[in-house]
C-alpha cells in the first residue's frame, strides 16, 4: 500500500498531463459535424481505450519502450508531429472540405472508431506526457497493491475526461456554424504550438543527454 501523500500526488500528476478542461474543447473541434450520439460513442470509445493504454503502461511501460528500442523522448516527438498534422488540418479547414465533397455522406462506424482510437485516444489523452507520467509514477509504487492503486487512480482520471467529454458535446448546442469553425481553428492554433512543445521535448530528452 502507498501513502495518502503519494496517492494526491500520482492523482496530481496524471490529472495535469491528461489534462480534461483542455481536451473538452479538442474533442468538440475533431468531433465537428457528428450527432450527439455519434459524439457519445467516440466519447465511450476513446475513453476505455484511453484507459487500457494507461494500464498497459503502467504494468509494463518501462519493459515495452525498452524491449523496442523506444526511448521516451523519440515518442514525444512522433506524437508532436502527429498532432501538428491533425492541427494543420483544423486550423485550415481541410476536414471540412473533405466532408463537403461527401454531401452530407453518414459518418460511417468505422471512422468513428478510428477517430475514437486516433487522435483522442492517442496521442490527445494518452499522449507522451500522460504515458511518461504513469511510467514515472509506476516506478515509484512497488508491489501489487501499489499497481492496483495506480489503476484506481487512472480509472479516476478518465472518468473526468469522459465528463468533460460529454459536457463538450453539450456547448456545441450554443455554438453556431460560425461559432463552430472560429473554434476549430483557434483550437489548432493552440494544438499546434502544444505539438512543437512536444517535439522540442522529445529533442532534448533524445539529445540533451
Amino acid at each position: 500500500m502507498i501513502g495518502t501523500d503519494s496517492m494526491i500526488n500520482a492523482f496530481t500528476t496524471l490529472l495535469v498531463t491528461v489534462d480534461p478542461p483542455g481536451l473538452a474543447p479538442l474533442f468538440l473541434g475533431l468531433t465537428q459535424g457528428m450527432t450527439r450520439g455519434e459524439r457519445r460513442q467516440v466519447a465511450v470509445r476513446g475513453s476505455v481505450i484511453a484507459f487500457a493504454i494507461l494500464t498497459v503502461f503502467a504494468l509494463f511501460g518501462a519493459g515495452i519502450l525498452s524491449a523496442l528500442g523506444i526511448s521516451m523522448g523519440a515518442f514525444r516527438i512522433a506524437g508532436g508531429l502527429m498532432l501538428f498534422a491533425i492541427s494543420f488540418e483544423m486550423i485550415f479547414e481541410k476536414r471540412n472540405e473533405r466532408k463537403e465533397k461527401t454531401t452530407d455522406a453518414a459518418i460511417t462506424k468505422d471512422h468513428i472508431h478510428n477517430l475514437a482510437v486516433f487522435p483522442l485516444a492517442i496521442p490527445l489523452i494518452a499522449g507522451p506526457g500522460a504515458i511518461s507520467a504513469t511510467v514515472l509514477i509506476a516506478g515509484t509504487m512497488d508491489g501489487v497493491a501499489g499497481k492496483v492503486q495506480l489503476i484506481g487512480v487512472i480509472a479516476v482520471c478518465l472518468a473526468l475526461v469522459f465528463a468533460a467529454l460529454i459536457l463538450a458535446e453539450r456547448l456545441n448546442r450554443f455554438l453556431g456554424v460560425t461559432g463552430r469553425a472560429l473554434l476549430t481553428r483557434l483550437l489548432g492554433v493552440l494544438l499546434s504550438a502544444l505539438s512543437v512543445q512536444f517535439v522540442v521535448d522529445g529533442v532534448k530528452s533524445a539529445f540533451g543527454g
